[in-house]
């Protein structure tokens, strides 16, 4: 498949031995749980305002599932507001979550594959002007519980939650509800907020993914810190 030039490709920038994709795998790691038998299956993905970096998170932690744990990971972008999830992976936006859940199209039809074989994508679909109108809670339960039988981790990326309502129309379906926060610029009220909306929600929050650490953390939390070294050292020619 060609890729468009108007996009990139995640997995050309993603390496299972760097300090990031370490990271990821605990992340995953503390969403299963220790008993297999209760891990979530879908998982919803939003943040409380713009620009907190959930579609990038939500993509590494789905390239995560399929590379390191090998399970079968289906990504579905569900931000229909501002989608990025085709152009991280070099796929065409049409023919996805919109055609599937206002023009009847069967979810094999719009699965689209990636480089990775154990992952899949459901891209945005075409444009529309009243995304909130799209999410009707059937026709979504009905899509969830098709892939249900596919896949082993289903992860949702949608809009923020404060400046609209898709989020909280799509919590109710999940069975768990993570929320991307970007360290250093989103105010605690705002998180605050964000969070009582879910609760309120009665919606399985799962925690906060803290972003952009980096810049925001003390030195000696960064991984240069503790002199990590994935490339084998020269030694030094007496």
């Amino acid at each position: 498949m060609a890729k468009r030039q108007d996009s990139l490709n995640l997995f050309d920038y993603y390496d299972l031995e760097s300090p990031y994709a370490t990271e990821f795998r605990r992340l995953l790691h503390n969403i299963n749980g220790v008993e297999p038998e209760k891990q979530p299956k879908t998982i919803l993905v939003t943040s409380a305002m713009l620009s907190e970096g959930k579609s990038t998170i939500v993509s590494f932690l789905a390239m995560t599932a399929a590379r390191h744990k090998r399970r079968k990971t289906l990504l579905v972008d569900c931000d229909l507001r501002r989608p990025v999830i085709h152009r991280m992976f070099s796929l065409k936006r049409e023919q996805g979550v919109v055609e599937v859940l206002t023009e009847g199209r069967k979810i094999k039809e719009v699965i689209k594959k990636t480089s990775e074989d154990m992952l899949d994508v459901i891209t945005a679909g075409k444009h529309v002007n009243q995304p909130t109108e799209v999410f009707d809670s059937e026709a979504i339960h009905r899509m969830l519980e098709e892939v249900r039988f596919y896949y082993d981790l289903i992860l949702v990326d949608c809009a923020p939650l404060l400046p609209v309502s898709d989020p909280m129309l799509l919590a109710g379906e999940m069975d768990g509800v993570l929320m991307v926060v970007k360290a250093g610029s989103t105010q605690r009220e705002v998180v605050q907020r964000a969070s009582l909306l879910l609760k309120n929600n009665n919606t399985k929050f799962l925690g906060v993914v803290l972003n952009n650490l980096t810049n925001v953390l003390p030195y000696y939390y960064h991984e240069s810190y503790y002199g990590y070294e994935y490339k084998p050292r020269v030694k030094a020619k007496s």
